[in-house]
């Protein structure tokens, strides 16, 4: 895959805008995991080396192109600074108008502003070509550094580079040659963990991976869905009756492309209001009917187990339990375990992504312990379903006002 890095445009004592996702997860005006903004560092670092005027473009949350307090990029100003070991990080009220150009305009080399919310505006999220030609009138150039965000066609996003010379940042670069390619290139067996609450949200990505890996294990509550096609009693279970079809479907499907479905075949359960009371380990043929299923079993994390020491690379997306809540994250830390151990010891290449995947490994501790650890939710999946996300096409497609870039392999 060609695009131009950083490397490819004059950026010296520049005024650059970076579009980063900061969408992170926050408790109390709080940063509660900071993993997008470590991941930040290596393009900040080499801007401000270079001298540049930084100025920060994310959206946060869905404020629905209104001003909304409690989605205010404010308070990751404190976030930022922490992790870049004190520097000082500058704020704009507002990421277009006077009071983004003045926030811009009294930027020295090496200094950094974040502008606020993007998606405080419409034509954010709307794709507006004002919108972005305002957003441009800011800096010089454009570094998008927003792997996550590339699958929405954003004004920020996609818009941007009509107006500036474009590159990708340190973390899109790293992420895209992580992940570009990956069922082409990768070794096999592959085995895909999918988990999560719904079918219906991931159904497209189910239907790409039974044609593309060895193995496909399906946990979390999207599992009883597939028990439920299957003729299981799923008691107060969160389930997706209406998706029973299409469960079947899916398994139809893995047969034909000879994929081995891993279900459950035992599952932890609780009462229903998550009170803690009553939990249990029972098979799926035993599932109490006033109970929920929360958790995989004991069994089938053997089974899971096989598979994984069998593989030679794993992709995960998606816990196989009530990962928030003790004691439904144990099947979670214990596959991130396994697979932590068998990443260390070389036998298998492990990639995960995912706002809840990349949350349960913070929780277990054990992020940085895979091969990749993709900062992505929606874009990882649409690009694992092998869909075309507009803002690598942007990428791809820039032309940098010359057309004659150098772009390397």
């Amino acid at each position: 895959m060609k695009f131009p890095r950083l490397e490819d445009v004059d950026v010296a004592g520049k005024t650059v805008l970076v579009r980063t996702d900061l969408n992170v997860p926050m408790q109390g005006g709080k940063v509660t995991n900071n993993n997008r903004i470590v991941r930040l560092l290596p393009t900040l670092n080499y801007l401000i080396k270079k001298k540049c005027r930084i100025v920060l473009l994310s959206h946060f949350d869905r404020p629905k192109g209104k001003f909304v307090p409690s989605m205010s990029l404010a308070p990751l100003v404190d976030a930022l600074s922490e992790a870049m070991d004190g520097k000082e990080i500058q704020f704009g009220v507002d990421c277009i108008g006077p009071a983004a150009s003045d926030a811009v305009a009294k930027l020295k080399p090496g200094e950094i502003v974040l502008l606020e919310n993007l998606r405080f505006h419409a034509e954010e999220e709307s794709g507006d070509a004002h919108f972005a030609r305002e957003l441009a009138s800011l800096g010089d150039v454009f570094i998008n550094d927003a792997f996550s965000a590339s699958h929405r066609a954003h004004a920020s996003i996609t818009g941007l580079a009509s107006f500036l010379p474009v590159a990708a940042g340190r973390l899109m670069e790293e992420e895209l040659s992580s992940i570009y390619g990956i069922f082409s290139t990768a070794k096999k067996p592959i085995t895909a963990i999918v988990g999560g609450s719904k079918v219906s949200t991931k159904l497209e990505l189910l239907e790409s991976l039974v044609g593309r890996v060895d193995n496909l294990v399906i946990g979390g509550a999207m599992a009883n869905t597939f028990l439920l096609a299957q003729g299981h009693n799923v008691g107060k279970s969160l389930v997706e009756a209406n998706m029973k079809a299409t469960a079947k479907r899916v398994l139809e499907m893995a047969k034909k492309k000879n994929c081995n479905i891993v279900l459950p075949v035992d599952v932890v359960v609780g009462e229903p209001g998550l009170s803690g009371q009553g939990n249990a380990c029972v098979s799926i043929e035993h599932i109490p009917h006033g109970m929920m299923v929360l958790d995989i079993g004991n069994a089938t994390l053997r089974n899971i187990g096989v598979c994984l020491r069998e593989s030679k690379t794993v992709i995960w997306n998606g816990p196989m339990g009530l990962f928030e809540t003790r004691p439904f994250d144990v099947s979670t830390i214990m596959i991130a375990r396994e697979i932590s151990t068998l990443t260390a010891g070389g036998t298998i290449k492990s990639i995960a992504g995912g706002g809840d995947t990349v949350a349960a490994l913070a929780i277990a501790g054990l992020g940085e312990t895979f091969s990749y650890l993709s900062t992505a939710g929606g874009a990882f999946l649409e690009y694992l379903e092998g869909k075309t996300l507009p803002g690598i096409t942007m990428l791809i497609e820039a032309k940098n006002g010359t057309g004659k870039i150098k772009v390397h392999a």
